[in-house]
Parts: structure tokens; sequence; C-alpha cells
């Protein structure tokens, strides 16, 4: 009876054991995100101007992948990849009109509530989860509290941050993001508009024409209404669109900027601090390097790189202050840290004054809404000491979809299995036990379009790239569009390529030379392949709401959030003291 019994208990402690081992081998998961950061802008990717020793640290006790690839050349496109793994165009997330991201608060798209993000599957996994900083993804629906598209319906059980992102228009003194375009679209409109009230007139008034005055004056006010809706908009734009939330409550209209990293570093610190007993899923997405600049008094001027130089570096302060509190609560080995940013930088970004305000994509040509490597080309940092190689290099084509299969596997949870997932794990090739990436072929969209192809054959070192069209740049002869401040997708502002330009990124990374029949005798043989990939692709894909079409895209008043009223400006500011109002339509 005794050695039954010492027996039962010697596997009741194995048991007890095998649960705790499967405990602490769930790992925390953090994962940092810039803003439009260029990969030459940290010092790990080559930079020797910048300061960013804690960015770099990631890379020293990590893995730095070179050829680490965003799936989208723009914010909101990307980020829905990001979270589900998923090419954008799948989810609706891609555009076919111009406009490939969300520019307003009160729009009604977003990432669809069908979509599976990772933070829906960790938290089934018992992860706590929070999302701090930009979401870019869409707010409501149908009213301004039904929250559809709101982190808090994706998985994610706190959120503190912007719904839509930094703008130049969210700090006076910046400039507008939309004045130009404004103008430029509306300017011949308006003239037709006025030309042709005039010429009603004109022919009423000399008897040519028969029009009640009634309808000259329907016609008139309406289009007075509608300019006073535009006027009032762009005017108000922000206090209506930049605002700081907390959950589903506006503390803050319109945004800060003081101690606005500050503010976001503390937010995550205090997730970490209460989250030390269970498994968490952070999210730290930084308004850093989008422009309007901001830099708080302890780094404004402190660099070598003006506003952006010190914006970098105090996002590098604050990836600093992430990693110290992991260390402090001995958490560090329990934790995977990845580091991106959404795009590459955006090199048309120039302030008002003249100052560069874009980063810098080190050799890689172009940049943001473009699909050269400048463009998606982006950092890829991991960390997880005694779990992933440390100060490893790998140079093979990764993706940030692979962020989803890679959290979801370590947190035990499924794959689904009812939909495409585009991404695959990361970790056979972050721990050494593979040398090749599983993706051969990664297509590069530019909004909904099929922009190019790259192929990395199993049995070769090349990375073909294939262009079926490119972005004008402008003026010619220059590195972007700084005409129209970024770069589109269709019509007269690309060149068609028959047949498509063909790079080998492994020789020509820069994307300077394209190859020919002539100085490649594969040319048409890998062109062949390539457009064999591009049918099976395109039969996997099927038709998804547009979440981007003109009726998602565009202000509608009754989806506005607003803490106080319309009339009072919609302003609050809960961050210094007080107690949040419930948001509400005034």
């Amino acid at each position: 009876k005794k050695m039954g019994l010492l027996l039962l208990l010697v596997i009741c402690q194995c048991a007890i054991n095998s649960i705790k081992t499967h405990i602490v081998f769930k790992p925390n998961i953090i994962l940092l995100m810039a803003d439009d950061l260029g990969i030459g802008d940290l010092g790990c990717y080559g930079n020797r101007t910048l300061r960013t020793p804690n960015i770099d640290r990631l890379a020293e006790e990590g893995v730095t992948l070179t050829q680490h690839v965003a799936a989208s050349p723009l914010c909101t496109p990307s980020r829905a990849a990001f979270l589900t793994g998923r090419y954008p165009v799948r989810s609706g997330m891609a555009a076919f009109s111009r406009v490939g991201v969300f520019l307003f608060s009160a729009s009604s798209g977003g990432l669809p509530s069908e979509e599976i993000t990772f933070s829906k599957l960790l938290k089934q996994r018992g992860y706590a989860t929070a999302l701090i900083g930009k979401w870019h993804l869409g707010m409501n629906c149908e009213s301004s509290n039904d929250f559809c598209h709101h982190p808090l319906s994706h998985g994610f059980d706190y959120f503190y941050g912007l719904p839509v992102t930094n703008f130049r228009d969210c700090k006076p003194g910046q400039g507008s993001v939309f004045l130009k375009g404004v103008q430029k679209s509306l300017v011949i409109p308006i003239q037709i508009t006025g030309i042709a009230l005039v010429s009603l007139a004109i022919l009423q008034y000399i008897g040519l024409l028969k029009l009640s005055f009634q309808a000259l004056g329907y016609l008139l006010l309406i289009i007075t209404i509608s300019l006073v809706v535009l006027i009032f908009f762009f005017y108000n734009f922000r206090h209506l669109n930049c605002f700081l939330m907390r959950d589903h409550q506006i503390i803050q209209q319109p945004l800060s900027y003081e101690n606005l990293t500050q503010r976001l570093t503390k937010e995550a610190m205090q997730f970490i601090e209460r989250n030390t007993d269970r498994p968490f899923l952070l999210v730290l997405s930084y308004l850093h390097v989008h422009t309007a600049l901001y830099a708080s008094e302890n780094f404004k001027g402190k660099s070598k790189h003006g506003l952006y130089g010190d914006a970098v570096e105090e996002m590098d302060w604050s990836v600093g202050q992430v990693l110290d509190v992991l260390e402090k609560g001995n958490l560090s080995d329990k934790t995977l840290v990845y580091f991106t940013s959404d795009q590459g930088a955006h090199v048309e970004e120039i302030s008002v004054a003249g100052e560069v305000h874009g980063g810098y994509n080190g050799i890689y040509k172009g940049g943001k809404s473009t699909n050269w490597e400048g463009g998606i080309r982006v950092p890829g940092l991991l960390r997880w000491p005694g779990v992933v190689q440390a100060g490893a290099y790998i140079d093979e084509p990764t993706s940030n979809m692979d962020i989803f299969p890679t959290i979801v596997k370590l947190a035990d949870a499924q794959l689904p299995s009812d939909r495409i997932i585009d991404g695959h794990d990361l970790l056979p090739l972050l721990q050494g036990k593979v040398t090749r990436s599983k993706h051969e072929f990664l297509f590069h969209y530019c909004n909904a379009y099929l922009n190019a192809v790259r192929w990395h054959p199993g049995n070769s070192e090349s990375v073909w790239k294939v262009f079926f069209f490119t972005p004008n740049f402008s003026p010619e002869g220059s590195n972007g569009c700084y005409d129209s401040h970024v770069c589109f997708c269709h019509g007269g502002f690309i060149t068609q390529h028959d047949p498509p330009l063909l790079f080998d990124l492994s020789r020509d990374p820069e994307e300077k030379v394209p190859l020919t029949a002539e100085t490649e005798s594969r040319f048409y043989e890998i062109l062949r392949v390539v457009h064999q990939a591009v049918d099976n692709h395109t039969r996997s894909l099927h038709a998804a709401p547009n979440q981007l079409s003109w009726n998602n895209l565009l202000w509608k008043p009754w989806l506005q959030l607003c803490c106080s009223s319309l009339f009072q400006s919609c302003y609050c500011d809960y961050e210094s003291g007080g107690s949040p109002l419930q948001v509400h339509l005034g």
C-alpha cells in the first residue's frame, strides 16, 4: 500500500510539474510598432548618428531580420495584415480609390468583426491583452456608440490611445495634410458651379431659359449648406479627429502632445506590472515618428537630426523603459519582444518651415506608399532570452503577417481553419532549426492593386522581384511623389510595365537596374513562374466588403465621438484629474 501511495504521489507531482512547466513556457508577448520609421534610422541597421541604444539592445540580445517586409506600405492595411496574419485585400482593408487609409474618426469603415485577430485568440487562452497608442482601424458602424471596430471589439481588454492617427492637422502650427488636397479637389468644382449658377441666372434674365426662382434658391441653399459643413469640419478637424481614449471613453479632446510619449509609456509599464502573475499581450503602437512630429523637453533639440531625430530618440527611451520594467519583474526570460514599423519612412514629409520631417530608408529606394524596398522593408527585431538566438542575423524574406501564427502557436492556441492565413510561424527560423523562410512568394499590394511579387526559389539564393507597375515620382528623377505628398496606385499616377520590371534583390537591393532578357538568361522563365503564382494567389481570394470605399471613408456626423457637444467644440481634458464622461454626440 505504501509503495502504491508513493507511486501515486510521484505521478501527481509529475503532473503538477508538467502543468507548471506548461504555464511557465506560455510567454508574455510585447509587440512594439513604430509609425513611418525608416529601416535606416536605427543603429542596429547601420545608422551612426541617431542614438537608439535600447532598440539596438534588442538586436544584440535577439534576432535581426534584414528582409522583414510590411504587408502594405500604408498604415491602415499594414496594421490590418499584422493583426490578422492575412493580406489586407482578403478582409476588405485595401482601397480601390485613391485614399488608402482612414482619415476621420467618424467614418463607418474598419476592421470587420468577422476577422480573427491574434488578440482574440490569445484572450481566449487566458492572456491579458492591451493596445496602447495608435489604432487606425475604424471605430463605429451605425451609431456613435456601437464601437463595432474598436480595439475592445477585436480581443483587447484595455485600450489607451488614438482611434485614428497622428496628423499634422492635430498640432497647431504644423500645417495640414488636407488643405492642399482639398484645394486641388474643390477649386475646379467650385469654379464650375459658380459659372453654372451665373450662366443660369443670365439665361433666366434674358428669357432664354425658364427656371423658377424657387428651384434656383434650393440649388443655392444646398451648395451653401455643403460649403458650410465642409468649412466647419476642416476648421474643427483637430477637435473632431485628434483625441485620446481610454477604453470606450474620451479622456482628452483635442489631444495634447505634452509628455504624450511619457503617458503612453507609463500606461504600458502599469499594464505589465498589473499582470506579472498571468501571461499578457501588450501592443505598444507608437505615434512616433508620424507627423506631426513632437518630443518632450528632455529630448527636444538633443539629436543630430532635428525634431525627427528627437522623436526617434524619445521612442528609443520608451523602449528602454519597457525593457527595464521586465527586468525588474524578472520577466525578461518569459517574454518575447518584437519591434518593427508599420511601413517605411515617409520621405516626402517636409515641414512648413522646410525642415525634413521624414525618415531614412538606408540604401533602399522610395518610401511609404510605394512597394519599392524603401516603402516595405522595415525593422524586424525579436528577443526572447534563452529561446531565440542572440545576435543573429536572418536575411530570409519574412513578413509582419508572420507575427500572427508565431504568437498564436506560442500561446497554445489554434490557427483558424476556416480561412487562409498568409503568415508563417517564425520560431523555427529564429531558433536556427531551419535556414529557409517558408515564404517562397510574397505579394506586394498598392492599395487593392497587385503591384509586385517577390519570389525566393528554394534552390537558389536569388530573391526575384517583379513589378507590374511603378509610381511616377514627382518631380521626375526624385525619390518620391513630392508634388502629391504620397504616391498613388492607378491611372496617371503610375506607369504600367509589359513585360514587367525584374530585379534580383540578392544582387541589387537598391533596385537600380532592371534585368532584361539580354542580361538575365532565365528572364521569361522567372516571369512565367511568377505569373503562375499570381494566378494561384488570385484564385485564393474571395470578395469582401470594401471597408475603404468612399461611403465608408467619408465623415458621418452621426458617428462623431464628442466628450461635450459639437457646439462646445468637443472639448474636455480628464488626463489631469476628474472622471471622463461617456462619449456622445452633442
